[in-house]
Protein backbone atom coordinates (compact mmCIF):
# COMPACT_ATOMS: atom_id res chain seq x y z
CA UNK A 1 0.00 0.00 0.00
CA UNK A 2 1.06 3.52 -1.47
CA UNK A 3 0.44 7.08 0.17
CA UNK A 4 -1.06 8.69 -3.03
CA UNK A 5 -1.59 12.42 -3.51
CA UNK A 6 -3.64 13.62 -6.24
CA UNK A 7 -3.26 17.59 -6.49
CA UNK A 8 -4.80 20.41 -8.47
CA UNK A 9 -3.73 24.10 -7.52
CA UNK A 10 -2.55 27.46 -8.45
CA UNK A 11 0.86 25.74 -10.07
CA UNK A 12 -0.84 23.64 -12.33
CA UNK A 13 -4.51 24.96 -13.12
CA UNK A 14 -6.10 28.49 -13.66
CA UNK A 15 -9.04 30.00 -11.51
CA UNK A 16 -11.66 28.85 -14.38
CA UNK A 17 -10.62 25.12 -14.22
CA UNK A 18 -9.94 25.55 -9.87
CA UNK A 19 -13.58 26.80 -9.90
CA UNK A 20 -15.22 23.64 -11.43
CA UNK A 21 -12.65 21.80 -9.61
CA UNK A 22 -13.80 23.02 -5.98
CA UNK A 23 -16.39 21.23 -3.45
CA UNK A 24 -18.61 24.07 -2.06
CA UNK A 25 -20.36 21.44 0.53
CA UNK A 26 -20.05 18.88 2.95
CA UNK A 27 -23.07 17.15 0.88
CA UNK A 28 -20.39 17.09 -2.22
CA UNK A 29 -17.20 16.28 -0.26
CA UNK A 30 -19.11 12.93 1.03
CA UNK A 31 -20.31 11.82 -2.14
CA UNK A 32 -17.03 12.02 -4.11
CA UNK A 33 -15.62 10.38 -1.30
CA UNK A 34 -17.66 7.88 -1.45
CA UNK A 35 -17.44 7.24 -5.17
CA UNK A 36 -13.52 7.09 -4.84
CA UNK A 37 -13.79 4.38 -2.51
CA UNK A 38 -15.82 2.26 -4.79
CA UNK A 39 -12.63 1.48 -6.15
CA UNK A 40 -11.00 -1.00 -4.94
CA UNK A 41 -7.09 -0.42 -4.52
CA UNK A 42 -8.49 2.67 -2.67
CA UNK A 43 -8.41 2.81 0.90
CA UNK A 44 -9.19 6.32 2.95
CA UNK A 45 -9.61 9.04 1.60
CA UNK A 46 -9.37 13.06 2.63
CA UNK A 47 -10.41 15.22 0.64
CA UNK A 48 -8.98 18.86 1.05
CA UNK A 49 -10.76 22.12 -1.43
CA UNK A 50 -9.86 25.24 -0.74
CA UNK A 51 -9.99 29.02 -3.29
CA UNK A 52 -6.53 27.73 -4.29
CA UNK A 53 -5.96 24.52 -4.31
CA UNK A 54 -8.02 20.36 -4.64
CA UNK A 55 -6.15 17.94 -2.78
CA UNK A 56 -7.41 14.28 -2.77
CA UNK A 57 -5.09 12.06 -0.08
CA UNK A 58 -5.14 8.42 0.12
CA UNK A 59 -3.81 5.19 0.29
CA UNK A 60 -3.56 2.59 -2.58
CA UNK A 61 -2.35 -0.76 -3.50
CA UNK A 62 -2.09 0.34 -7.22
CA UNK A 63 -1.48 3.72 -7.62
CA UNK A 64 -1.89 4.04 -11.01
CA UNK A 65 -5.19 2.44 -11.70
CA UNK A 66 -6.32 4.35 -8.74
CA UNK A 67 -5.02 7.67 -9.64
CA UNK A 68 -6.98 7.46 -13.22
CA UNK A 69 -9.67 6.41 -11.56
CA UNK A 70 -9.97 9.22 -9.18
CA UNK A 71 -9.23 11.69 -11.85
CA UNK A 72 -11.95 10.34 -14.08
CA UNK A 73 -14.23 10.99 -11.10
CA UNK A 74 -13.01 14.57 -10.70
CA UNK A 75 -13.83 14.93 -14.19
CA UNK A 76 -17.28 13.88 -14.37
CA UNK A 77 -17.84 16.27 -11.21
CA UNK A 78 -16.48 19.29 -13.11
CA UNK A 79 -17.12 18.51 -16.61
CA UNK A 80 -13.96 18.76 -17.58
CA UNK A 81 -11.88 16.81 -20.19
CA UNK A 82 -10.15 13.66 -18.33
CA UNK A 83 -7.12 13.92 -20.78
CA UNK A 84 -6.63 17.45 -19.80
CA UNK A 85 -7.02 16.99 -16.08
CA UNK A 86 -4.87 13.66 -16.24
CA UNK A 87 -2.01 16.04 -18.11
CA UNK A 88 -2.45 18.67 -15.35
CA UNK A 89 -2.47 16.98 -12.51
CA UNK A 90 0.42 16.68 -9.73
CA UNK A 91 0.17 13.02 -8.62
CA UNK A 92 2.50 12.30 -5.71
CA UNK A 93 3.14 8.59 -4.20
CA UNK A 94 4.52 7.63 -1.24
CA UNK A 95 7.51 9.97 -0.15
CA UNK A 96 6.80 12.34 -2.77
CA UNK A 97 3.40 12.40 -1.59
CA UNK A 98 4.33 12.71 1.85
CA UNK A 99 6.83 15.14 1.52
CA UNK A 100 4.03 17.15 -0.61
CA UNK A 101 1.24 16.97 2.03
CA UNK A 102 4.02 18.44 4.80
CA UNK A 103 4.42 21.07 2.24
CA UNK A 104 1.05 21.87 2.23
CA UNK A 105 0.43 21.58 5.56
CA UNK A 106 3.59 24.07 6.51
CA UNK A 107 2.03 26.60 3.85
CA UNK A 108 4.72 26.50 1.78
CA UNK A 109 3.03 25.14 -1.50
CA UNK A 110 0.64 28.12 -0.90
CA UNK A 111 -0.14 30.83 -3.20
CA UNK A 112 1.20 33.14 -0.72
CA UNK A 113 3.86 31.63 1.12
CA UNK A 114 3.63 31.32 4.90
CA UNK A 115 -0.40 32.04 5.12
CA UNK A 116 -2.06 30.80 8.04
CA UNK A 117 -5.30 29.20 6.63
CA UNK A 118 -4.51 26.19 5.13
CA UNK A 119 -2.80 24.05 8.28
CA UNK A 120 -6.52 24.65 9.93
CA UNK A 121 -8.55 24.13 6.83
CA UNK A 122 -6.42 20.38 6.35
CA UNK A 123 -7.18 19.80 10.03
CA UNK A 124 -11.14 20.32 8.84
CA UNK A 125 -10.82 18.22 6.37
CA UNK A 126 -9.37 15.62 8.41
CA UNK A 127 -11.55 15.40 11.30
CA UNK A 128 -14.23 15.65 8.62
CA UNK A 129 -12.97 12.03 6.78
CA UNK A 130 -12.49 10.92 10.04
CA UNK A 131 -15.91 11.46 12.05
CA UNK A 132 -17.51 10.15 8.83
CA UNK A 133 -14.96 7.17 8.68
CA UNK A 134 -13.54 7.56 5.49
CA UNK A 135 -9.81 7.31 6.73
CA UNK A 136 -8.04 5.34 9.73
CA UNK A 137 -4.84 4.59 10.90
CA UNK A 138 -2.63 5.49 8.00
CA UNK A 139 -4.06 8.36 7.12
CA UNK A 140 -4.01 9.18 10.87
CA UNK A 141 -0.14 8.70 11.15
CA UNK A 142 0.64 10.98 7.97
CA UNK A 143 -1.76 13.85 9.62
CA UNK A 144 0.28 13.20 12.80
CA UNK A 145 2.93 14.08 11.08
CA UNK A 146 1.49 16.71 8.44
CA UNK A 147 0.47 18.76 11.33
CA UNK A 148 3.89 17.98 14.15
CA UNK A 149 5.87 19.50 11.01
CA UNK A 150 3.81 22.65 10.24
CA UNK A 151 4.23 23.02 13.96
CA UNK A 152 7.94 22.76 13.75
CA UNK A 153 8.11 25.42 10.96
CA UNK A 154 6.04 27.85 12.46
CA UNK A 155 8.39 27.61 15.86
CA UNK A 156 11.68 27.44 13.62
CA UNK A 157 10.84 30.58 11.33
CA UNK A 158 8.62 33.49 10.62
CA UNK A 159 7.07 32.93 7.65
CA UNK A 160 3.55 32.31 9.69
CA UNK A 161 4.03 36.08 11.29
CA UNK A 162 3.16 39.54 9.74
CA UNK A 163 0.14 39.81 7.21
CA UNK A 164 0.22 36.61 5.43
CA UNK A 165 -2.84 35.54 3.36
CA UNK A 166 -5.06 35.88 0.52
CA UNK A 167 -6.77 38.47 2.27
CA UNK A 168 -3.86 40.68 3.16
CA UNK A 169 -2.52 40.36 0.18
CA UNK A 170 -5.88 41.89 -1.82
CA UNK A 171 -5.66 44.33 0.62
CA UNK A 172 -2.09 45.38 0.24
CA UNK A 173 -2.47 45.62 -3.90
CA UNK A 174 -5.73 48.14 -2.99
CA UNK A 175 -3.65 50.09 -0.29
CA UNK A 176 -0.81 49.90 -3.17
CA UNK A 177 -3.42 51.34 -6.09
CA UNK A 178 -4.81 54.25 -3.92
CA UNK A 179 -2.17 55.19 -2.02
CA UNK A 180 -3.32 57.28 0.95
CA UNK A 181 -6.40 55.09 2.39
CA UNK A 182 -7.07 57.18 5.59
CA UNK A 183 -10.79 57.52 5.29
CA UNK A 184 -11.02 56.05 2.05
CA UNK A 185 -14.81 53.32 1.75
CA UNK A 186 -14.41 49.95 1.01
CA UNK A 187 -16.95 47.41 1.30
CA UNK A 188 -16.62 43.61 1.85
CA UNK A 189 -19.24 41.00 1.00
CA UNK A 190 -19.54 37.94 2.83
CA UNK A 191 -19.43 37.24 6.95
CA UNK A 192 -17.22 34.48 7.11
CA UNK A 193 -13.65 33.74 8.48
CA UNK A 194 -11.79 35.23 4.95
CA UNK A 195 -14.13 38.40 5.43
CA UNK A 196 -13.21 38.57 9.18
CA UNK A 197 -9.40 38.72 7.70
CA UNK A 198 -10.09 41.24 4.67
CA UNK A 199 -11.84 43.76 7.18
CA UNK A 200 -8.53 43.22 9.50
CA UNK A 201 -6.27 44.72 7.14
CA UNK A 202 -8.47 46.71 6.14
CA UNK A 203 -8.75 48.58 9.11
CA UNK A 204 -5.11 48.51 9.78
CA UNK A 205 -4.61 50.11 6.50
CA UNK A 206 -6.85 53.31 6.92
CA UNK A 207 -9.96 52.15 5.42
CA UNK A 208 -13.25 53.14 6.11
CA UNK A 209 -14.93 49.88 6.52
CA UNK A 210 -18.71 48.54 5.23
CA UNK A 211 -19.72 44.48 5.44
CA UNK A 212 -22.83 43.71 3.57
CA UNK A 213 -23.78 40.20 3.62
CA UNK A 214 -26.86 37.88 3.23
CA UNK A 215 -26.79 36.60 6.50
CA UNK A 216 -27.38 40.34 8.47
CA UNK A 217 -27.18 39.40 11.85
CA UNK A 218 -24.03 37.92 11.23
CA UNK A 219 -22.29 40.83 9.55
CA UNK A 220 -23.92 42.70 12.69
CA UNK A 221 -21.99 40.37 14.91
CA UNK A 222 -18.64 40.31 12.65
CA UNK A 223 -18.55 44.20 12.80
CA UNK A 224 -19.06 44.76 16.72
CA UNK A 225 -15.77 42.11 17.38
CA UNK A 226 -13.54 44.98 15.65
CA UNK A 227 -12.00 48.17 18.19
CA UNK A 228 -13.18 50.62 15.82
CA UNK A 229 -16.59 51.01 14.26
CA UNK A 230 -17.46 49.22 11.39
CA UNK A 231 -20.77 49.53 8.88
CA UNK A 232 -23.45 46.70 8.24
CA UNK A 233 -25.68 47.45 5.59
CA UNK A 234 -28.32 45.31 4.09
CA UNK A 235 -28.05 43.38 1.24
CA UNK A 236 -30.44 45.01 -0.40
CA UNK A 237 -28.07 47.80 -0.89
CA UNK A 238 -25.46 45.73 -2.65
CA UNK A 239 -26.06 47.93 -6.06
CA UNK A 240 -25.92 50.94 -4.20
CA UNK A 241 -22.74 50.89 -2.26
CA UNK A 242 -21.63 49.02 -5.49
CA UNK A 243 -21.95 52.59 -7.36
CA UNK A 244 -20.24 54.51 -4.86
CA UNK A 245 -17.39 52.73 -2.87
CA UNK A 246 -13.91 52.99 -4.51
CA UNK A 247 -12.81 49.43 -2.91
CA UNK A 248 -14.55 46.30 -2.66
CA UNK A 249 -13.35 43.45 -1.53
CA UNK A 250 -15.90 39.55 -1.75
CA UNK A 251 -15.37 36.36 -0.20
CA UNK A 252 -18.42 34.67 0.24
CA UNK A 253 -19.07 30.58 -0.10
CA UNK A 254 -21.50 30.96 -2.87
CA UNK A 255 -21.51 28.21 -5.57
CA UNK A 256 -22.13 31.36 -8.72
CA UNK A 257 -21.49 34.99 -9.30
CA UNK A 258 -23.44 37.42 -6.97
CA UNK A 259 -22.40 40.52 -9.19
CA UNK A 260 -23.52 40.31 -12.47
CA UNK A 261 -24.27 42.38 -15.60
CA UNK A 262 -28.02 42.70 -14.08
CA UNK A 263 -26.56 44.24 -10.60
CA UNK A 264 -23.07 45.79 -11.56
CA UNK A 265 -23.98 49.63 -11.71
CA UNK A 266 -21.58 51.96 -13.50
CA UNK A 267 -20.10 54.63 -11.73
CA UNK A 268 -18.11 58.19 -12.18
CA UNK A 269 -15.75 57.10 -9.77
CA UNK A 270 -12.19 54.59 -9.71
CA UNK A 271 -13.36 51.82 -8.67
CA UNK A 272 -11.38 48.12 -8.04
CA UNK A 273 -12.94 45.10 -7.12
CA UNK A 274 -11.10 42.46 -5.67
CA UNK A 275 -12.42 38.74 -5.79
CA UNK A 276 -10.49 36.51 -3.48
CA UNK A 277 -13.39 33.67 -3.58
CA UNK A 278 -13.56 30.56 -5.70
CA UNK A 279 -15.92 29.99 -7.02
CA UNK A 280 -15.56 33.24 -8.44
CA UNK A 281 -18.37 36.18 -6.54
CA UNK A 282 -17.94 38.32 -9.98
CA UNK A 283 -19.03 37.41 -13.14
CA UNK A 284 -15.90 37.14 -15.12
CA UNK A 285 -17.36 39.47 -18.39
CA UNK A 286 -18.71 42.38 -16.87
CA UNK A 287 -16.81 45.17 -18.11
CA UNK A 288 -17.10 49.11 -17.09
CA UNK A 289 -15.58 51.80 -17.64
CA UNK A 290 -14.02 52.93 -14.53
CA UNK A 291 -13.49 49.79 -13.04
CA UNK A 292 -10.98 46.96 -12.35
CA UNK A 293 -11.65 43.43 -11.13
CA UNK A 294 -8.40 41.59 -9.72
CA UNK A 295 -8.82 37.76 -9.09
CA UNK A 296 -6.67 35.77 -6.87
CA UNK A 297 -5.13 34.83 -9.89
CA UNK A 298 -3.80 38.52 -10.74
CA UNK A 299 -2.53 38.99 -6.83
CA UNK A 300 1.03 37.36 -8.28
CA UNK A 301 2.84 39.91 -8.48
CA UNK A 302 2.78 40.59 -4.66
CA UNK A 303 2.45 37.46 -4.04
CA UNK A 304 6.21 37.32 -6.05
CA UNK A 305 7.55 39.88 -3.63
CA UNK A 306 6.40 37.82 -0.67
CA UNK A 307 8.28 35.17 -2.30
CA UNK A 308 11.70 36.94 -2.44
CA UNK A 309 11.17 38.53 0.69
CA UNK A 310 10.93 35.36 2.53
CA UNK A 311 13.17 33.15 0.45
CA UNK A 312 15.59 32.12 3.23
CA UNK A 313 12.93 31.14 5.89
CA UNK A 314 10.94 29.18 2.90
CA UNK A 315 14.93 27.31 2.67
CA UNK A 316 15.17 26.85 6.09
CA UNK A 317 11.25 25.47 6.18
CA UNK A 318 11.43 23.38 3.36
CA UNK A 319 14.93 21.89 5.57
CA UNK A 320 12.39 20.51 7.83
CA UNK A 321 10.15 19.04 5.34
CA UNK A 322 12.34 16.77 4.14
CA UNK A 323 13.92 15.67 7.37
CA UNK A 324 10.44 15.59 8.80
CA UNK A 325 9.36 13.27 5.69
CA UNK A 326 12.44 10.82 6.18
CA UNK A 327 11.58 10.65 10.26
CA UNK A 328 7.90 9.88 9.28
CA UNK A 329 8.94 6.99 7.32
CA UNK A 330 11.41 5.78 10.08
CA UNK A 331 9.00 6.02 12.69
CA UNK A 332 6.71 3.96 10.52
CA UNK A 333 9.00 1.16 10.31
CA UNK A 334 9.89 1.02 13.71
CA UNK A 335 5.91 0.46 14.42
CA UNK A 336 6.82 -2.85 12.59
CA UNK A 337 9.64 -3.78 14.66
CA UNK A 338 8.06 -2.79 18.26
CA UNK A 339 5.21 -5.86 17.83
CA UNK A 340 7.99 -8.22 16.88
CA UNK A 341 9.94 -7.45 19.90
CA UNK A 342 7.47 -7.43 22.58
CA UNK A 343 6.10 -10.88 20.87
CA UNK A 344 9.72 -12.05 20.86
CA UNK A 345 9.68 -11.35 24.93
CA UNK A 346 6.23 -12.89 25.41
CA UNK A 347 6.47 -15.75 23.47
CA UNK A 348 9.75 -16.34 25.88
CA UNK A 349 7.79 -15.63 28.89
CA UNK A 350 4.86 -18.16 27.76
CA UNK A 351 7.63 -20.95 27.12
CA UNK A 352 9.13 -20.49 30.65
CA UNK A 353 5.16 -20.48 32.12
CA UNK A 354 4.96 -23.60 30.74
CA UNK A 355 8.11 -25.40 31.12
CA UNK A 356 8.15 -24.03 34.71
CA UNK A 357 5.01 -25.81 35.57
CA UNK A 358 5.29 -28.71 33.51
CA UNK A 359 9.00 -29.53 36.23
CA UNK A 360 6.45 -28.83 39.12
CA UNK A 361 4.14 -31.47 38.07
CA UNK A 362 6.62 -33.61 37.20
CA UNK A 363 8.32 -33.02 40.17
CA UNK A 364 11.78 -31.98 38.48
CA UNK A 365 11.72 -28.81 41.00
CA UNK A 366 10.25 -27.67 44.06
CA UNK A 367 6.55 -25.76 43.79
CA UNK A 368 9.12 -23.01 46.61
CA UNK A 369 11.39 -22.52 44.11
CA UNK A 370 8.99 -21.49 41.60
CA UNK A 371 9.60 -17.71 41.80
CA UNK A 372 13.19 -17.74 41.91
CA UNK A 373 13.28 -20.20 38.61
CA UNK A 374 11.07 -17.82 36.47
CA UNK A 375 13.30 -14.97 37.75
CA UNK A 376 16.26 -16.62 36.49
CA UNK A 377 14.07 -17.85 32.89
CA UNK A 378 12.90 -14.51 32.75
CA UNK A 379 16.62 -13.39 33.34
CA UNK A 380 18.28 -15.62 30.54
CA UNK A 381 15.33 -14.88 28.00
CA UNK A 382 16.19 -10.71 28.45
CA UNK A 383 20.07 -11.43 28.01
CA UNK A 384 19.62 -14.13 24.95
CA UNK A 385 17.03 -11.27 23.21
CA UNK A 386 18.79 -8.17 24.10
CA UNK A 387 21.05 -8.18 20.79
CA UNK A 388 18.62 -9.42 18.26
CA UNK A 389 15.81 -6.85 19.58
CA UNK A 390 18.58 -3.94 19.02
CA UNK A 391 19.24 -5.38 15.79
CA UNK A 392 15.99 -5.53 15.02
CA UNK A 393 15.47 -2.26 15.80
CA UNK A 394 18.66 -0.79 13.54
CA UNK A 395 17.44 -3.04 11.10
CA UNK A 396 14.08 -0.31 11.06
CA UNK A 397 15.98 2.79 9.52
CA UNK A 398 17.13 0.57 6.29
CA UNK A 399 15.46 -0.38 2.95
CA UNK A 400 15.51 -4.07 3.78
CA UNK A 401 13.16 -3.49 6.69
CA UNK A 402 10.05 -4.84 5.18
CA UNK A 403 11.85 -8.02 4.40
CA UNK A 404 13.01 -8.55 7.42
CA UNK A 405 9.79 -7.96 9.07
CA UNK A 406 8.27 -10.25 7.18
CA UNK A 407 10.38 -12.76 7.23
CA UNK A 408 10.78 -12.78 11.55
CA UNK A 409 6.89 -12.50 11.75
CA UNK A 410 6.57 -15.95 9.58
CA UNK A 411 9.25 -17.14 11.44
CA UNK A 412 7.82 -16.94 14.64
CA UNK A 413 4.37 -17.11 13.07
CA UNK A 414 3.51 -13.86 14.45
CA UNK A 415 0.53 -11.49 13.63
CA UNK A 416 0.51 -8.23 13.55
CA UNK A 417 0.03 -6.26 16.80
CA UNK A 418 -2.91 -3.59 15.83
CA UNK A 419 -3.97 -2.64 19.28
CA UNK A 420 -0.28 -1.50 19.44
CA UNK A 421 -0.40 0.43 16.42
CA UNK A 422 -3.68 1.86 16.86
CA UNK A 423 -2.43 3.92 20.02
CA UNK A 424 -0.87 6.40 18.40
CA UNK A 425 -2.98 9.17 18.15
CA UNK A 426 -3.00 12.82 16.58
CA UNK A 427 -1.64 14.79 19.24
CA UNK A 428 -1.76 17.99 16.72
CA UNK A 429 -5.38 17.69 15.37
CA UNK A 430 -6.56 19.95 18.24
CA UNK A 431 -4.11 22.69 17.54
CA UNK A 432 -4.68 25.42 15.62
Amino acid sequence: MSYLIISFSHKNIDIKMREKLSFNSDEDKERFIKQILENEPTKEVVLLSTCNRVEIITRSSNVKQSARNIIEKLATYSGLDFELLYDRADIYDNDGAVHHLFSVASALDSLVIGETQIVGQLKDAFRFSQAKGYCSSNITRVMHYAFKCAAQVRNATSLGTGSVSVASTAVAKAKDIIGNTKGVKALVIGAGEMSELTVKHLISSGFDVTIISRDMKKAQNLATTFEVHVNVEPYSELSNLLAKTPVMITATSAPYPIITKDNAPSSNINRYWFDIAVPRDIDENISLSNLEVYSVDDLQDIVNENMSLRAEQAKTAYGIVSRMSLEFFEWLKSLEIEPIVKNLYVKGNDIIDKKVKNAIKKGYISASDEENIRKLCQTVITEYLHQPSKQLKDISKNMECDLVVGTVQNMFGFNNDSNLRNKYKCDHLSKN
